[in-house]
């Protein structure tokens, strides 16, 4: 999958890419997927002619099929009949009968990154990149700009809830996309303004090592366009290392965060509820006031989130400070990102895309602090085989603040499964810790290994009062409303 220094080897995403005129009739294979339907949507509103298919039915595919799009649920050869350019994500494997379909017509082959970047090519373009927070920042500097009287095109990796939409295709000059690091795409984008919220180790299935992922995150960097700007966050010791080696380099670079040597810097954080605030601060000594940062999330890592828009919507992109706060202030949230499905009996349900240890981490923190003084109840979904074997301890002391923790099975997504590798590799992490501290952190563990189990359990154990969060990057999400059918059962 990748060569020593961390680059992809079934796709150059240093080569320029080409025009999306010049694609002619595209298909995607597996459409529905959050990036993919993105890239499909801006390209049905550019006028040009999208097929798909996927493995299955789904809202995307229905939504898609209304905007223009010819799907196909499952694959077969067939499909790629008429197709000139085909799409794909790194999940795709060669073995997929479109995929070879493809290769033996000698059709061109895009990886998804590839297709995003040719439909931005003339735009100014803004790429958010990170291991955490990137689709909350995107979609807060979007609906920022949206406030300030643009109209930015957007491609995503969740859905506006305002819009209901992952990605748009805008009147004006500026195209904000999420970059994923995951397989090294996030090369291709060359932006005019990049924003890196962390730099962790995580894809370690691609990358090999921690080290790998900060190169890349330098390669990254470099593709920042002369005169643009690097907003990197002061406060991750990954990024703010990226931010020190790209000064050095001659690039234009402005921090962020609540260290105190941070270019803008937040301060006085509070928050009530599901709302959160802070006071910008300039750079220096004499510190000037920027204003005031209100959010209708939760959390201090969706304050620097926040921060993070800021700056590169003022900095980067030269819009009114003021205006840029009013419409982070109106920002009403992304799906699967800390959303309430609901309550019932005095039982508050969230649901959350976390899935990696500081994603965790920082939901968790946050969690906790809303559920007081009820209990925090979370349900877990480890997600990918290769990063349970790897971060299990991690993903264990993430969870660890939370006063029940029910554990599932691991979400296989694009792996195989891994001998040994489940949930309970964390479950029993769990357990350890309750017993090596009882009475601290977490109380209630159990590794739930059947899926439909899970909410009868929850249901079970939640009282009045408590939160439970749902968290993980796969099929999880689907259980938040089965709690909440079975605790409205109980009250009848």
């Amino acid at each position: 999958m990748t060569r020593a220094n961390g680059s992809n080897e079934r796709f150059d995403f240093t080569t320029e890419v080409p025009a999306a005129s010049s694609l002619g009739s595209v298909h995607f294979i597996a459409i529905g997927g959050a990036g993919m339907s993105g890239v499909a949507r801006v390209m049905l509103a550019q006028g040009i002619a999208v097929s798909g298919s996927d493995a299955k039915e789904s809202l995307v595919l229905t939504a898609l099929v209304a905007e223009g799009a010819v799907v196909n649920v499952g694959h077969d050869a067939s499909h790629v009949a008429g197709a000139d350019t085909v799409v794909i994500s790194s999940a795709i494997r060669e073995g997929n009968v479109e995929l070879r379909e493809a290769r033996s017509r000698g059709l061109r082959v895009l990886h998804r990154s590839q297709a995003l970047a040719s439909v931005m090519r003339g735009s100014r373009k803004v790429a958010v990149a990170g291991a955490n927070g990137k689709t909350t920042t995107t979609s807060m500097l979007t609906v920022a700009l949206q406030y300030c009287g643009l109209d930015p095109s957007f491609a995503i990796g969740g859905e506006l809830a305002k819009h209901g939409t992952n990605a748009h295709h805008g009147t004006g000059d500026i195209f904000v996309a999420e970059a994923d690091e995951s397989d090294g795409s996030f090369l291709v984008y060359r932006p005019e303004v990049a924003i890196v919220t962390n730099v962790q180790p995580d894809h370690l299935d691609f990358y090999g090592t921690f080290e790998a992922v900060q190169a890349a995150y330098v390669r990254f960097a470099a593709t920042v366009q002369a005169q643009g700007l690097l907003v990197a966050c002061a406060d991750d010791r990954g990024s703010r290392a990226l931010a020190e080696a790209a000064r050095a380099a001659g690039a234009r670079v402005i921090t962020y965060g609540l260290a105190s040597d941070a270019d803008v810097r937040l301060t006085e954080l509070g928050g009530v509820g599901l709302r959160a605030h802070a006071v910008l601060l300039g750079p220096g000594l004499d510190s000037v006031v920027l204003g005031r940062l209100e959010i209708g999330m939760p959390g201090r890592h969706n304050l620097l989130n926040a921060t993070a828009a800021f700056v590169a919507a003022t900095a980067g992109l030269g819009q009114e400070p003021a205006r840029v706060l009013e419409g982070l202030a109106s920002f009403t949230g992304t799906r699967r990102r800390f959303e309430p499905k609901g309550e019932v009996g005095g039982v508050r349900v969230v649901d959350d895309y976390a899935h990696n240890p500081g994603k965790v981490t920082a939901l968790v923190e946050t969690a906790s602090s809303i559920a007081a003084p009820g209990r925090l109840i979370v349900v877990f979904q480890p997600h990918l085989y290769s990063r349970t074997r790897d971060f299990a301890a991690e993903l264990a002391t993430a969870l660890s603040p939370a006063d029940m923790v029910i554990v599932m099975d691991v979400y296989a997504a694009r792996e195989d499964p891994l001998p040994g590798v489940t949930g309970a590799l964390i479950a029993d992490r769990l357990v350890e810790a309750v017993e090596r501290h009882p009475g601290e952190g977490v109380r209630f563990v159990r590794f739930v290994p059947s899926w439909s189990d899970v909410a009868p359990l929850v249901a079970q154990l939640a009282e009045p009062g408590d939160l439970v969060v749902t968290v993980g990057a796969g099929d999880v999400t689907m259980i938040g409303p089965e709690i909440l059918r079975l605790l409205t059962q109980r009250l009848d």
